[in-house]
């Protein structure tokens, strides 16, 4: 009775691991990711597309990031939408590529960096913690409602609470990851 209430809060702390990981691809380490350029899209025959959807994108060095479009026409587009979203770089081109060459990171902007990471991964405790509450609450009104024991609440109670520490120590072990490799020179 009480395993689809446990499987469905691991599912849903999963769920914020798992969105943690994907912010964390978007912040900017010691070498550009093109992660960086992953929520840029242009107008493509009246659809909005990702940039990877119209050309490739290579890394050929940390600090620079070279998008070459299948169709040459679109350079100029790119650029454009590259300087809307203000990723921190202005695009050049050169007739058949547009380049993004990043400075390499201050000090300064990797402790900033960090400063992000570590708020980013206590958004994601909130949400796991709000999976415990939902959850607690849910047990809590099936032991009103006589469908479970005072003794089966409790365990699941302690269940729940392994669930989330589970998550919590996941996303902690995330953070540290990220924060050493963005303070990595």
């Amino acid at each position: 009775m009480l395993k689809p209430i446990y499987d469905e809060a691991k599912t849903r702390t999963l769920k914020c691991v798992e969105s943690l990981s994907h912010e964390f691809s978007g912040l900017r380490t010691g070498k550009v990711s093109s992660k960086i350029i992953e929520s840029v899209k242009i107008d493509y025959f009246g659809t909005a597309t990702p940039l990877n959807g119209i050309g490739s994108i290579a890394t050929p060095d940390a600090n620079t990031i070279v998008i070459t479009p299948w169709d040459k026409s679109l350079v100029k587009e790119i650029e454009k939408a590259i300087q809307i979203a203000n990723i921190g770089v202005n695009p050049s081109n050169n007739g058949a590529s547009v380049i993004l060459a990043f400075p390499p990171m201050t000090q300064e902007q990797r402790k900033e960096t960090a400063k992000r990471a570590k708020a980013m991964a206590e958004k994601a405790k909130v949400a796991v913690r709000n999976v415990r509450q939902e959850t607690n609450n849910k047990v809590k009104k099936m032991e009103k409602d006589k469908a479970i024991t005072e003794d089966e609440s409790k365990r699941a109670h302690d269940e729940v609470q392994k669930i989330v520490d589970d998550a919590i120590a996941s996303i902690d072990g995330h953070l540290l990851d990220k924060e050493a490799s963005i303070l990595k020179i």
